[in-house]
């Protein structure tokens, strides 16, 4: 086995946490390796290191850079034929349960108590000779343009994932972020075809990110949206950048940011409520956030580079718990948002299947 990772498997042997992870179109896996069991927590933003945040911003795990050997290896590609599973396992319940969430969520939507609601599920695989290194290198080879990432925290827990959406970019006074919602399927066709749905979803998403750092900003400039490709899924993308006022700070902008629309809804504090009250399950790290916190380990400034933490799972034993949402807006249709969350599920399965 290469070096690196042998590295990282030793260091997991004793129980250690690390953090492995790959940006978007980079040729470099970087790897934090914390010298203790110590659980480390982010208090204002001014910590440096790896942030690991929970969905309600109750846990903001750090694995800190002075606390942490850093490791950088080219990334090195296992070659494994593509999978797809035409026919995916799923209970019959499980598809009840979720369509009855999301006609709940659209009847609130149709009382006017909020725009839009993101919804999501979660799903155990079973597992069978599970290697995280093994399954990490598939992740990069099949979602290259995501944050591929492995974060594991004996106090926290073990998760991977691979995933298209940034929250944030921060080099001193200049951002970048995205606006990204809309799902379909990649198929044959090399023209993709958005519904209106889903482009008001998107434009949702855009208004509520451009209108909220109005507040911070000095400047912002908004791209048109544009189709983009993770892995066998499609998105409707838009590019926000900017200059945020001398006087904004970083946990600013990460508050109104987080969570997104595209993670939560429209307006934030009631999508968010019905969210808490009505999926039954506690989402914890998925649809938080994590990256680079204050730290840019192949430069020497140090920026903040935040993704919000969509296709992921949950590794426990012998089993994965999968996570997928999806945005329910007045014109959703629950059996097709079903569809798409099997679709999203897609995306961790190919990775666990032999």
């Amino acid at each position: 086995m290469n070096p690196f990772f042998l590295k990282i498997k030793k260091h997991k042997a004793q129980n250690l946490p690390f953090v492995l992870y790959s940006k978007p179109n980079t040729s470099n896996i970087i790897g934090l390796l914390q010298h203790n069991d110590i659980l480390f927590k982010v208090s204002d933003y001014s910590e440096k290191g790896f942030i690991f945040a929970s969905f309600d911003e109750k846990q903001l795990i750090l694995i800190p850079e002075n606390e942490s050997e850093i490791i950088i290896a080219d990334k090195r590609i296992t070659i494994i034929e593509s999978i797809e599973i035409d026919d995916p396992d799923f209970s019959s319940d499980a598809k009840k349960q979720y369509e009855d969430l999301v006609s709940k969520g659209i009847e609130a939507i149709k009382n006017d108590e909020f725009k839009k609601v993101v919804l999501s599920r979660s799903e155990i695989v079973n597992l069978t000779e599970f290697d995280f290194v093994t399954t990490f290198q598939h992740l990069i080879q099949l979602y290259p343009t995501t944050f591929t990432y492995c974060f594991y925290h004996p106090k926290v827990g073990f998760w991977m994932g691979a995933t298209p959406e940034q929250l944030l970019k921060a080099n001193g006074n200049i951002f970048e972020t995205t606006a990204l919602a809309g799902t379909q399927k990649a198929n044959s066709e090399t023209e993709i075809l958005w519904q209106q749905k889903e482009k008001d979803e998107q434009q949702y998403v855009t208004d509520f990110i451009v209108k909220r750092l109005r507040e911070f900003a000095a400047s912002v400039v908004v791209s048109e949206p544009y189709s983009f490709k993770a892995g066998s899924i499609w998105h409707i993308k838009t590019d926000i950048s900017g200059v945020l006022k001398d006087n904004s700070t970083l946990k600013e902008v990460i508050d109104t940011l987080h969570p997104t629309p595209a993670v939560c809804g429209l307006p934030k504090k009631k999508a968010k409520t019905f969210v808490l009250e009505n999926e039954n399950y506690d989402r914890t790290f998925y649809t938080g956030f994590l990256g680079e916190l204050n730290s840019s380990f192949l430069e020497d400034n140090a920026s903040s580079d935040l993704f919000v933490n969509l296709r992921s799972m949950q590794i426990q034993e012998d089993k994965a718990i999968l996570y997928m949402g999806c945005g329910i807006t007045r014109e959703s249709i629950p059996e097709k948002e079903w569809e798409e969350s099997v679709n999203k599920s897609m995306t961790m399965k190919r990775v666990l299947k032999k």
